[in-house]
C-alpha cells in the first residue's frame, strides 16, 4: 500500500488538524504549548513513515510556503485585535521600546556566543544566524495569553507582534548588507521603511472602500488573497512586506481613528465593520490550519539526534540564560516588580525557522548546527509553561495565611459586636463569615 496516497494524505491531514483543536484544549488547561504537542506529533508522524519502509518526503518547499502565510495570517490577527486608543499609547510605546530592545540585545548576546562556539562563524553571519533566535513568537505567545489579565495580554501581543515586525526587518536589512547590490545603508533603508508605511496606509484605504461596495458573499478569501500578492509584490519589490499587512489590520480595527473628517463620507461604517468581524473569524481559523500544518511538518524533518549533541546543548543553554537575563533587566526597568509570568513568556517558534530557512547561501556556515534552533525552541517554551503554570497555581489560592488571620480576628469581632437580641441574630445570619472557607 502507498503511504502517501491522496486518501492516506486526506485522512492524515484530517486527523492532524483534529488533534491540533484537542491539543489547543489541553493547553488551555494545562499551559503546555500547543506547539510542542504538534511538533511532538510531527516526531510520530517521522517515525510512524520510517516503521513503514517509507522514506519522508522532501517537505521544505511547503514548509517555507506554510510559514510565510502562517506568519502574514498570524500578524494580520494580532493587528486585527490593536485597539488604538489615547489611553493605549503608554503602553503600546512600552511595548514597541522593550520589544526592540529585547531584540537588539538578544541579537548580540547570541552572536557573541555564536562567534566564540561556532567554527567559521563571523560576527557578520553570527548576527544573521542570532536575529532569528531572538525573535518572540506571536504563533504561541497570542493563543497562550489569553487567560491573563487584560492589560498584561495587550502587552504580549504589542510585544510579540513588534518582535515579529522588527525582527523580520532586522534580518533583511543584515541579509541586504551581504549582498552589495541590495545594500542600500540605512538612510536608504528608512527611506524603504517610510515608502512602505505611505503606501500601506493608502491601499488599505483603497482596499476598504473597494471591498464594502462588493455584495458577493465570498469576498473574504478574495481580501486575503489580495492581501498575500500585497506581500509577495512588496517583497520583489524590497519593501517590508509584513509592516503592508500590519497597517491594513490596524487601519480596518480602528476606521473611526482612521476615516475622519472629510473620510468619513466615504466610509460605510456597517458594511465595513460587518467585513472586520468576518475577516476577524476567517483569519482566525485559517491561521489555525496552517500554524497546525506548519509544526506538524517541522517535527517530521527534524534530526532528532542533533539535541544529544553536547556542544549543540552548550550553546543553546548559553543563548536562553542570556535571552531570560536581558528580558529580566528590561522588564524591570520598564515595568516594575510585577513581572510574572511576563518574564517567562519569550517562546521562539515559527518565525525563527522560517527565517532560518531564508538565510542566503552566501551566509550560510556549515559548522552550524540546526539542533540549536530545535533546542532554543523547546527549551524557551518549557519555561513559558512552567512560568505559566506557576503563574496559575498561584492565582488559584483561595486565601493566604495573612489572610485566614485576618478573617478570623474580623469574625471574633464581629461576634462579640453582635447583640444577643435573636432578630437582630437572624438579620445579620447572612453576613457571617463561612466558618468552612476559614478553616480551609
Amino acid at each position: 500500500m502507498e503511504i502517501f496516497s491522496s486518501y492516506n494524505l486526506i485522512i492524515g491531514t484530517s486527523l492532524t488538524i483534529i488533534l491540533s483543536f484537542i491539543f489547543n484544549g489541553i493547553a488551555k488547561k494545562t499551559n503546555i504549548p500547543s506547539v510542542l504537542m504538534l511538533i511532538i506529533l510531527g516526531i510520530v508522524y517521522q517515525y510512524g513513515i520510517k516503521t513503514f519502509g517509507a522514506e519522508s518526503p522532501d517537505f521544505m518547499d511547503e514548509l517555507k510556503v506554510l510559514g510565510t502565510v502562517g506568519l502574514i495570517l498570524i500578524v494580520l490577527e494580532a493587528a486585527l485585535e490593536l485597539k488604538l486608543k489615547r489611553e493605549k499609547l503608554v503602553p503600546i510605546f512600552k511595548s514597541l521600546v522593550i520589544s526592540l530592545l529585547g531584540l537588539v540585545a538578544s541579537a548580540y548576546a547570541a552572536a557573541i556566543i555564536l562567534k566564540a562556539l561556532v567554527d567559521g562563524m563571523t560576527m557578520q553571519s553570527a548576527l544573521l544566524y542570532a536575529t532569528p533566535l531572538s525573535i518572540l513568537s506571536s504563533a504561541i505567545i497570542i493563543p497562550s495569553v489569553a487567560g491573563l489579565s487584560e492589560d498584561k495580554k495587550e502587552f504580549h501581543v504589542y510585544e510579540s507582534t513588534f518582535s515579529d515586525i522588527l525582527g523580520i526587518t532586522m534580518f533583511y536589512f543584515l541579509a541586504g548588507k551581504l549582498n552589495p547590490a541590495e545594500d542600500t545603508g540605512v538612510a536608504g533603508f528608512g527611506f524603504n521603511l517610510i515608502l512602505t508605511i505611505i503606501i500601506s496606509l493608502i491601499v488599505s484605504y483603497g482596499i476598504i472602500l473597494i471591498f464594502q461596495k462588493i455584495k458577493s458573499q465570498v469576498k473574504l478569501f478574495l481580501l486575503i488573497a489580495v492581501l498575500l500578492l500585497l506581500y509577495g509584490l512588496g517583497g520583489k519589490i524590497h519593501l517590508s512586506s509584513l509592516i503592508i499587512i500590519l497597517i491594513f489590520g490596524l487601519v480596518i480595527a480602528n476606521m473611526k481613528l482612521f476615516f475622519q473628517w472629510k473620510l468619513e463620507n466615504l466610509l460605510d461604517y456597517e458594511k465595513a465593520k460587518a467585513i472586520y468581524h468576518e475577516l476577524h473569524v476567517i483569519t482566525a481559523e485559517t491561521a489555525f490550519v496552517v500554524r497546525t500544518l506548519f509544526f506538524v511538518i517541522f517535527g517530521i524533518t527534524i534530526t532528532l539526534s542533533s539535541l544529544l549533541n553536547l556542544k549543540v546543548a552548550l550553546i543553546s543553554i548559553l543563548i536562553i540564560i542570556s535571552i531570560y537575563l536581558i528580558r529580566y533587566v528590561l522588564l524591570r526597568i520598564f515595568v516594575g516588580k510585577d513581572i510574572s509570568p511576563q518574564l517567562f513568556i519569550a517562546p521562539r517558534g515559527l518565525i525563527t525557522i522560517l527565517l532560518f530557512y531564508a538565510i542566503p547561501a552566501e551566509a550560510m556556515v556549515p559548522g552550524f548546527e540546526p539542533g540549536i534552533l530545535l533546542f532554543v525552541i523547546i527549551g524557551t517554551s518549557l519555561i513559558m509553561t512552567g512560568g505559566m503554570i506557576r503563574d496559575k497555581r498561584m492565582k488559584g489560592a483561595v486565601l493566604t495565611p495573612e489572610e485566614v488571620e485576618a478573617a478570623a480576628d474580623a469574625e471574633v469581632e464581629f461576634i462579640m459586636n453582635t447583640t444577643t437580641d435573636l432578630s437582630e441574630i437572624e438579620a445579620t445570619d447572612n453576613d457571617d463569615i463561612d466558618e468552612e472557607t476559614i478553616s480551609n
